[in-house]
């Protein structure tokens, strides 16, 4: 069984998406004895925002710019990885209201016609439905349904959109907020987040 691990955060060591998204796969690592981990740090290695000359490219026209050519062999590959993953793991930021810009040029890579989805008579059909989706979120303030912030959250309503498009239609959403009201709620909330990591299902 293969894991794809998927960090976006520009925090490193401090990053609170990171070291939830590292414990989910060190739970189901434990689980799964025969698990083969594969890692992508978006933000080390970020990839290119689309341009028209991705998409020229994507209709068949040759990529002029060696540096385009490159991040487009880079996309490929981005893709295959991502269909090969029985499971994915992402870490998940919240930066003004939504998904940092890193993790959206990785998910223009993944929402694919053909690959990940296609449109047919009754509309568009996912076709990545076999996969098991885990988002370890953290936020800085309250977004959650009950709280006056709920109208800026748009980071776990849009990565369940967009996963559901591409057929997962119940990604598994652990989410720790809050982080930046005062040390006692961040400890707080990242302890209840890992709580609910340790208690994930095998894979």
């Amino acid at each position: 069984m293969k894991l794809l691990h998927v960090d976006s955060s520009i925090l490193g060591a401090n990053s609170a998406s990171r070291r939830l998204s590292g414990a989910a796969v060190e739970t189901l690592r434990k689980a799964t004895p025969d698990l083969v981990v594969a890692y992508r740090d978006l933000a080390a290695e970020p990839l290119a925002h689309l341009s028209g000359e991705h998409l020229a490219a994507a209709g068949g026209a040759a990529p002029a710019s060696p540096a385009v050519q490159k991040d487009i062999a880079a996309g490929l590959a981005v893709l295959d990885e991502f269909l090969a993953a029985d499971i994915v793991v992402i870490g998940a930021p919240m930066y003004n209201f939504t998904i940092p810009s890193q993790l959206k040029a990785w998910i223009d890579r993944i929402v694919v016609a053909g690959k990940t989805f296609r449109y047919g008579a009754a509309g568009p059909e996912g076709l990545a439905g076999g996969k098991r989706v885990i988002i370890a979120v953290a936020r800085g303030g309250f977004y959650g349904a009950d709280t006056p912030g709920a109208a800026l959250e748009h980071l776990e309503t849009y990565l369940r959109g967009v996963f559901g498009f591409i057929g997962v239609g119940a990604p598994e959403i652990i989410v720790a907020e809050g982080l930046l009201v005062g040390p006692e709620q961040r400890e707080k909330a990242m302890q209840a987040a890992l709580r609910a990591t340790a208690e994930l299902p095998a894979a």
